[in-house]
C-alpha cells in the first residue's frame, strides 16, 4: 500500500507574531501505524522541502512515544526535509492520503488548488481519505461532481469550538473547523474535548483532534483491508 500524507507549508500563526505549522502528534501516530503495517509513505507539502512544525507540538507536554519514535528515526526525519511538492502530485499513485492537522492547513491547505483537486480525484477514484483535527478544514472548498459542498450530507468531525476555545485561538483561525463544516452541511458530531472521537462515512474518515490521531490511521487502514 501506497500512502501519501500531506502536511501544511504555512508557519505563521495569524498576525499573533507567533510561529505554528503542522502538529507532530497527528504525523507521528499514523506514520508509525503505516510503516509498522508495511505501507510505502510518501510526505508533501504546498512548497516541498522541510515544512513547519509547531513549536507548542513538541512541547514535554504534548509528547508521546510516537513523538519520540519519530524525533529518533533519522529516516523519518529526511523524509520530512524534503517532502514533495504537493503540485507535483497525482491521486494515482497512491492507494489513500492522510492529512494531518496543526493549525497551517487552515492558511494554505484549505486554499490550495493542488489540495482541492487531490481530495476530490482520491475519492472520485474510489481510494480512502482521512483528515485529523484541524485538516478536516481544508475541504471547506472541495465539491462533488455536480457542483455540491464534498461535505453535504456526510458524516464529519474535526476540531471543535470549545477546543479551539481552549487554545485561545477562536479570533485567530480564519475560520472554525466545526462552524465550517456545519455551515457546508456536513453531519457534524463530537466527542468529549480532547478525547478520540473518529467519523467514518463511506471513503472520508475523519478525526477530532490531536488524541485521535492514531485512531484515524488506524481507521484508515482497516477501511483499505477490507
Amino acid at each position: 500500500m501506497k500512502v501519501l500524507i500531506v502536511l501544511t507549508s504555512h508557519d505563521e500563526l495569524g498576525d499573533t507574531g507567533k510561529k505554528t505549522g503542522f502538529w507532530l502528534e497527528e504525523l507521528a501516530a499514523p506514520y508509525y501505524r503505516f510503516k509498522d503495517a508495511g505501507y510505502e509513505i510518501t510526505l508533501a507539502s504546498p512548497k516541498g522541502g522541510q515544512p513547519p512544525l509547531d513549536p507548542a507540538s513538541n512541547v514535554p507536554d504534548f509528547q508521546t512515544d510516537d513523538t519520540r519514535r519519530f524525533e529518533d528515526d533519522a529516516e523519518a526525519s529526511a523524509a520530512l526535509a524534503d517532502t514533495v511538492r504537493l503540485e507535483t502530485i497525482t491521486e494515482a499513485d497512491f492507494d489513500t492520503v492522510f492529512y494531518p492537522g496543526g493549525h497551517g492547513p487552515l492558511w494554505d491547505l484549505a486554499e490550495d488548488p493542488a489540495s482541492i483537486r487531490l481530495i476530490e480525484a482520491t475519492l472520485s477514484a474510489g481510494k480512502p481519505l482521512a483528515l485529523v483535527c484541524h485538516a478536516p478544514g481544508v475541504l471547506r472548498h472541495t465539491t462533488n461532481e455536480d457542483g455540491t459542498p464534498l461535505v453535504k450530507g456526510r458524516k464529519v468531525t474535526g476540531f471543535t469550538n470549545t477546543e479551539e476555545a481552549g487554545v485561545d485561538l477562536v479570533d485567530v483561525v480564519p475560520f472554525l473547523v466545526e462552524d465550517e463544516l456545519t455551515k457546508l452541511g456536513g453531519e457534524y458530531s463530537k466527542g468529549d474535548d480532547w478525547s478520540s472521537y473518529v467519523v467514518e462515512d463511506g471513503l472520508l474518515i475523519t478525526g477530532q483532534n490531536p488524541q485521535s490521531s492514531a485512531e484515524t490511521a488506524e481507521a484508515l487502514i482497516a477501511k483499505l483491508a477490507s
